[in-house]
């Protein structure tokens, strides 16, 4: 799910799952919460890794 967010969102992905989570927090969705939270986690990771040194 992150290296989609990253193919179709971009720099602006972390802010989409900004808002998912924002989105699945006022429904009470917790477990959709959790998931897009492991989500943002990896996109992170994703993007830590392909920084230059």
């Amino acid at each position: 799910m992150a290296l989609w967010v990253e193919k179709q969102h971009g720099k602006n992905g972390a802010a989409f799952i900004d808002d998912k989570i924002g989105q699945l927090s006022r429904a009470k969705d917790n477990q959709g919460v959790a998931l897009w939270q492991d989500v943002a986690r990896r996109l992170e990771q994703l993007t830590l890794r392909r920084r230059p040194s």
